[in-house]
């Protein structure tokens, strides 16, 4: 099963809730239907280290790999570096950033027109 035929809002919440589980802070889901062609959500959320936004990555990625769906993101950036990693469902995108790193790029204040919830 690819991330296309999976709900693009289930699969939000429960990325949202694999995150929380994790200790991830300040869980986002953004609402990107109609807004945008290329996504549905966002789920933007923040670890307190670099150390722990890995951590955050390393749990959705596995938990989403061994699900009965069997996910994998398209694509993957920032893992090597962890202030900044995105992984790319397809319908849904996860931003996992430091503090520092998402008070920089702030994509909460660039999609604010966007429906926006706190998960978690």
């Amino acid at each position: 099963m690819t991330a296309q035929t999976v709900d693009s809002t289930a699969l939000a919440e429960r990325i949202a809730a694999i995150a929380s589980d994790r200790k991830a802070i300040d869980v986002r889901v953004v609402d990107l239907r109609g807004i945008v062609s290329y996504t549905d959500f966002f789920v933007i959320c923040s670890g307190n280290t670099e150390r722990q936004t890995k951590a955050i990555h390393d749990a959705i990625h596995e938990a989403l790999k061994h699900a009965d769906d069997r996910l994998l993101p398209r694509r993957t950036e920032g893992a090597s570096e962890s202030r900044w990693i995105l992984l790319d469902y397809l319908d849904v995108v996860v931003h996992i950033f430091t503090p520092e790193a998402r008070e920089y790029y702030r994509l909460e204040q660039l999609w604010g027109e966007a429906p926006a919830r706190s998960a978690g």
